[in-house]
């Protein structure tokens, strides 16, 4: 009821019980010999008020503080025939005040009747007040009737403010569909709700409603719901967590470790996922680290009998590792897989005739390509499309200026981008689309220079083009940026969808981004982090040798510089090999940005290891990184 509404109702039931009080003047005076028939009228209107509640306009009438007197006498002596008279003549508003009161058009059935026994212990007050009053004089009942009146009016607006003002879904509608209509609100919202009644509170603070909030937003994804007794304070801990690392990615904190394998000699190739690490180096050893168990037995892979038998012993040329395999590529054509939850002697062996050119594993499941000189096209680069699976695993090879898809399903690859003199320079794929860089030569130099094609995977035509640089595409990185975002690197500056950056002067040879952050490694040995919306440089760290490989995720971040001479020697032939010299080497770098690693706790792996075991004897603890790369790098120290 709208408050103009409820100030004009209130005016006309005020003006009808003075003119009922005016029209029916007291004329009979209390007598100690109607005492019986008072207390008879007083539980006989008692019954009635709580049982029926038909009777409303005597409750808010002057002649209900007179039943000890004449007219309530009469009732008694007389019969009801008045009251339904009076019920017919009674406007259109009481009636659905009685409704109301009565409960039959609110839902509201528990709170109603909790009201009803505050207005029945109210009422008995009342009947006694009114009991005593009628020992009374007689001029003062009128004065006192008034009174009464206007408190029981006042009741009855307060109850109508009542009824109008709770929600009514939350006791009509079932829990689990009044769970489902808050499912849309945010975090925010649903705080605002707790607010409103212990029953909305509640449904806002349901397990489930937290939990579905916690996985969309990306944290615990494998996480089930009895894993946390109050999602609301697990999703509040992960945010927080995710600020303060944030925080730390920008402001460079947290710890650094360089993985090292001085036995491996030079460093070869660097893949990683997740927590694992691979490499591959000249004296043909496979090393895999798993950087949230750093003694796992995992770690140490043993090669073929094949290549360990050869002498010398072939270098490694391409490794690749998801969560669940591990594979190397040797010189000689061997292909080895290991599982990185055992180690030990390789799962499967391949021998090929020929050289491999390109090495291809899927990054969740256990799907490996690879190509060889023996093949129908010289291959420059090869990827498989993730999300396919193991039943209808998809690649994308990039051979003789064209770009085509592998389908097992069918018996001829598909090409997907040909333009002669114009060959493709790097190559990347998501679940859904595939991105090159095309080298432009000739007249097309003068139509924009070098682009960026992106073809869909389900229609094969080209979505999009991009690009304008001079350069040469280098890298690109579509698999691991968000969706509708690509980012790519050339000879003469580092691009993105949204930003172009200008670091590397040698050219950019790897890059990675996220929906705030670009990472990116350049020739001269620079990886350089970015923030993406001010397009401004937050920090940068340098090595020797081009950086190879770039690969992060929330609060890690893995770089390799690896030397493109692999048989380093001095000015005379006769010079010792310098691959003992660890500037010679290539370094792989372990940057972790959480909380836990600011502990005190975090030990490097060497600064563990036994003197009996070559890598820690012969560690020189003066070719350490230097203090100032990051903080509390090594607690060594």
């Amino acid at each position: 009821m709208a408050e103009d509404e409820l100030a004009a109702f209130r005016e006309c039931w005020k003006e009808e019980l003075t003119s009922n009080k005016e029209d029916q003047p007291l004329v009979c005076a209390p007598s100690p010999s109607l005492d019986v028939s008072v207390q008879a009228g007083q539980n006989d209107f008692k019954n009635r008020y709580f049982e029926d509640l038909n009777n409303l306009n005597k409750a808010c009438s002057p002649s209900q503080s007179e039943e000890a007197g004449c007219i309530e006498d009469e009732a008694c002596v007389g019969g009801g025939g008045n009251a339904a008279a009076e019920s017919e003549d009674q406007p259109e508003y009481v009636a659905i005040a009685r409704s109301l009161l009565d409960g039959r058009t609110s839902p509201l059935l528990d709170r109603i009747q909790e009201e009803r026994t505050r207005r029945k212990r109210q009422y008995q007050n009342m009947t006694n007040a009114c009991s005593a009053s009628l020992q009374q004089p007689q001029q003062q009942q009128p004065k006192r009737k008034v009174k009464k009146d206007e408190e029981l009016l006042d009741l009855l607006i307060q109850d109508l403010n009542e009824v109008n003002d709770i929600p009514f879904f939350d006791i009509e509608l079932p829990y689990e569909l009044a769970l489902k209509i808050f499912q849309y609100l945010n975090s925010t919202e649903l705080g605002r709700c707790a607010q409103v009644s212990r029953a909305w509170r509640v449904l806002a603070e349901d397990s489930v409603l937290w939990f579905k909030m916690c996985t969309g937003e990306g944290y615990l994804q494998d996480a089930s719901m009895s894993d946390s007794p109050c999602w609301k304070s697990t999703l509040r801990d992960c945010r927080n967590s995710a600020k303060t690392v944030r925080s730390n990615w920008k402001n460079r904190v947290g710890s650094i470790s360089q993985l090292q394998f001085e036995l491996g000699k030079v460093l070869c190739d660097v893949s990683s996922c997740d927590n694992f690490v691979l490499a591959g180096y000249t004296s043909g050893d496979v090393r895999l680290w798993d950087t949230l168990n750093w003694d796992s037995t995992a770690s140490y892979l043993k090669i073929n009998s094949l290549s360990a038998n050869s002498e010398p012993r072939p270098y490694v040329r391409y490794v690749q590792v998801n969560s669940t395999v591990a594979a190397a590529t040797y010189e000689d054509g061997c292909v080895d897989l290991w599982s990185t939850e055992t180690g030990g002697e390789p799962l499967l062996h391949y021998q090929s005739t020929g050289r491999i050119q390109a090495l291809a594993l899927s990054p969740d499941s256990p799907v490996l390509k690879y190509a060889s000189v023996l093949s129908v096209w010289q291959v420059e680069s090869l990827v498989l499309v993730p999300g396919r699976g193991q039943q209808c695993p998809l690649a994308a090879l990039v051979a003789e200026e064209a770009v085509y898809l592998l389908d097992p399903r069918e018996e001829q690859p598909r090409t997907l981008h040909s333009v002669y003199g114009h060959p493709v320079t790097c190559l990347d794929a998501s679940d859904s689309h595939v991105a090159l860089g095309v080298k432009r030569t000739g007249w097309a130099m003068y139509d924009g220079g070098n682009k960026i094609h992106v073809y869909s995977l389900e229609t094969g035509k080209p979505v999009a083009c991009v690009g304008d640089s001079l350069g040469d595409f280098t890298c690109i990185n579509l698999r691991d940026s968000p969706p509708h975002l690509l980012v790519c690197g050339n000879k003469d500056r580092s691009r993105s969808s949204v930003a172009s950056l200008y670091a590397h002067h040698l050219g950019v040879t790897s890059v990675q981004a996220d929906d705030w952050k670009i990472v990116s490694g350049g020739g001269e040995g620079l990886v350089c982090v970015w923030e993406m919306r001010m397009g401004a440089k937050l920090w940068e760290m340098h090595n020797r040798h081009p950086v190879r490989h770039v690969c992060f995720n929330t609060s890690t971040l893995v770089t390799a510089n690896i030397p493109d001479d692999k048989s380093p020697r001095g000015a005379c032939i006769t010079d010792d090999d310098l691959t003992a010299h660890r500037r010679h080497r290539g370094v792989i770098c372990h940057y972790d940005f959480s909380e836990d690693a600011l502990s005190q706790d975090h030990i490097l792996p060497i600064c563990r290891s036994d003197y009996i075991e070559s890598s820690g004897y012969n560690y020189n603890i003066g070719l350490a990184v230097p203090y100032d790369r990051l903080a509390g790098s090594h607690p060594s120290h």
